[in-house]
């Protein structure tokens, strides 16, 4: 099989797990961290049907998820966001090359504002007490998907 091929079934996996995580972000707010963990374990494969070099590219790679786990790990130290959703980033970083992770934080923050309001009115709407939780497992994973969706349309077009 040809690296090409391999890489679009990655892409693929990764798009179906970026769809469980929103799913079972929205029905339990919880992302389950063997989830994230094969998320994050595929990413090296993907690097390898991609003819990424080792050196320096494949350390920055891990650079990254690392230096998004340490920003956003900040956030949830602070309680703005939760556990699994840092992970998730983290693992989802190690996916996209720098240059596309300042589209994915845009995404991931229109996206973000989207769900979060439609959060905040379905938590009023049901007279619900208390502050509502924010599946933001979903905000990042449409904005990841978009990058995995134009991807996969520029393999083909």
């Amino acid at each position: 099989m040809s690296g090409e091929i391999i890489r679009i079934i990655l892409l693929c996996a990764l798009a179906g797990l970026l769809v469980c995580a929103a799913v079972t972000d929205i029905r339990s707010r919880i992302i389950s961290n063997r989830l994230n963990l094969l998320i994050a374990l595929l990413a090296p494969l993907y690097w390898l049907a991609s003819g990424i070099p080792a050196w320096p590219d494949m350390a920055l790679q891990v650079g990254l998820g690392i230096g998004m786990f340490g920003i956003f790990a900040a956030l949830f130290a602070l309680g703005l966001m939760g556990g699994g959703d840092v992970k998730l980033l983290a693992a989802v970083a190690l996916w996209f090359p720098w240059q596309a992770l300042g589209l994915l934080l845009l995404l991931m923050a229109l996206l973000g504002g989207i769900v979060t309001l439609m959060t905040v009115i379905h938590h009023r709407l049901s007279r619900r007490l208390g502050q509502p939780e924010v599946p933001y497992g979903v905000a990042i994973s449409l904005a990841a998907m978009w990058l995995v969706g134009e991807r996969i349309i520029y393999h083909f077009a």
